[in-house]
């Protein structure tokens, strides 16, 4: 299944082109006939007898580019100076930097930064250990820990691997939080050095966010760290998707008119993303689901390829002790929720679904179901892909997430936290907003992260694990 040409596979060509008429529109003609989607052409030169120009083409996949290449190449008059991948620009020298809040200009600034007046501050520090965070980045600084073993939808492919994507990280905590973050990939898959790690390296780091750490492992690691820090640890793999899933079913109940303790939910995909969704759904007040894998439904006593989370889905949900395929599990179901792969799910399948049925399609790049496929059968369609309406992307929760929690200082992130955002996040979208095609807000509206924060803090206070209250929290605000 192809997808669509998209920004996130551009490429820049560099051409010099014969200069005479009608040679920019066969340029561009023999690029549309091969599917690419032509966004900027910049002159860059001009003589008498030739143009340069670049011509920014958006593509589906390295394949594709390639096969734009090859068609430029045999046009005559038309010479391929260079290719460039924008992605792969972006990413040269990595994403992110540690700049200096204050210059080094003098002596005397270099005496307050450094030797000899910084040793007065690091007696306060010893003296009160509280002092910490304000006196350095702890309060404002969050670990993005990985281990390598499941990045993205590519799998297990190492800590070297992982670092553009935990730069990405730390790029969406700073642009959509205000929040320090930098990466951790870690030269290890043992769970008992990656939470030695963690803990090693929490004086520094005011929250942790765990990231592509594989499950079953990522469940103990997580559990362990917060119980044994007393700063914010968080599986965003889990709980950024589960709060944005919730905040997305708030809204679509709304239009629907239908209760959570009435819905039946089907999941396919019992992984670290699939438990963390049915667990807050369930704290939501949901109470009937039944999970998929390859094997078909999770139930209890089942024995073939089961683990420590397939186990808790079978004790905890599937009452009636449904034992069918998905296809089966999918008949009267109210709202389908795919943390799998591609094309799991025949568009004919979501047939059997119960009237205004609601599918979040999750995988990515390519869903369970496409959107064009499931818009018979369905009333609301979420996938994590920006180039459809409803997108489930993490971003809309974590930055508020962490941005809460380290303003009120929070030892933990909780449920009740978890809870607050999701409510945060579909209370952007007002009643007269609120359609089919508009269930959750856009990653790009500002409202979201400080909606989320202030709904964090609220619900960190109430909990008892905020630090920081009443006026001292609105001063450090």
């Amino acid at each position: 299944m192809h997808t669509v040409p998209t920004a996130s596979n551009s490429i820049t060509l560099r051409l010099n082109i014969n200069n005479r008429p009608g040679m920019l529109g066969r340029v561009t003609s023999a690029i549309g006939r091969t599917g690419g989607d032509i966004g900027a052409i910049d002159l860059v030169e001009v003589t008498s007898e030739f143009t340069v120009r670049d011509i920014t083409v958006n593509v589906r996949d390295e394949k594709h580019g390639d096969q734009i290449v090859k068609a430029l190449a045999h046009l005559k008059d038309v010479e391929l100076v260079n290719v460039s991948d924008l992605t792969f620009l972006m990413h040269l020298g990595g994403k992110i930097e540690v700049t200096s809040k204050f210059p080094l200009r003098t002596r005397a600034d270099l005496s307050r930064a450094y030797t000899p007046g910084v040793a007065r501050v690091c007696l306060a520090i010893a003296e009160d250990k509280s002092k910490v965070y304000s006196l350095t980045i702890k309060k404002n600084m969050v670990a993005v820990v990985t281990d390598g073993s499941a990045i993205l939808g590519l799998g297990n492919l190492g800590p070297e691997a992982s670092l553009p994507v935990m730069e990405g990280k730390a790029m969406l905590f700073k642009e959509f939080g205000g929040v320090d973050a930098f990466p951790i990939a870690l030269a290890t898959q043992d769970t008992e050095q990656i939470i030695a790690a963690c803990k090693a390296i929490a004086p520094v780091f005011g929250g942790i966010n765990l990231e592509d750490i594989s499950a079953p492992r990522c469940f103990e690691v997580e559990e362990r760290l917060k119980k044994e820090l007393d700063i914010p640890v968080m599986h965003d793999d889990q709980h950024g998707t589960a709060v944005v899933v919730l905040a997305a079913l708030i809204n679509s109940l709304r239009i629907v008119k239908k209760k959570p303790e009435k819905l039946k939910v089907v999941v396919s995909g019992v992984g670290a993303a699939g438990v963390a969704c049915t667990k807050i759904l369930m704290a939501y007040g949901v109470k009937h689901f039944i999970g998929c894998d390859r094997e078909g439904a999770i139930y209890k006593g089942r024995t073939e390829n089961m683990n420590v989370a397939k186990h808790w889905y079978a004790e905890h949900t599937n009452h009636e002790g449904f034992k069918g395929s998905l296809e089966d599990a999918l008949k009267d179901c109210d709202v389908f929720l795919g943390l799998s792969g591609p094309g799991t799910v025949k568009p004919k399948w979501l047939k059997r679904m119960a009237k205004n049925a609601i599918v979040f399609a999750m995988a990515n790049p390519t869903p369970e179901v496409m959107p064009e496929e499931a818009a018979p059968y369905v009333r609301i369609m979420a996938t994590g892909r920006s180039d459809y309406p409803n997108q489930i992307n993490n971003v809309l929760a974590f930055p508020g997430i962490f941005r809460g929690a380290l303003d009120c200082r929070a030892r933990e992130i909780n449920e009740a936290m978890k809870l607050a955002a999701a409510e945060a996040i579909a209370s952007i979208i007002s009643p007269s907003e609120l359609n089919e095609d508009y269930v959750i807000p856009s990653v790009f509206d500002v409202r979201v992260s400080k909606a989320v924060a202030q709904g964090v803090i609220k619900a960190a206070q109430k909990t008892g694990v905020a630090r920081k209250r009443g006026r001292e929290q609105k001063a450090a605000g």
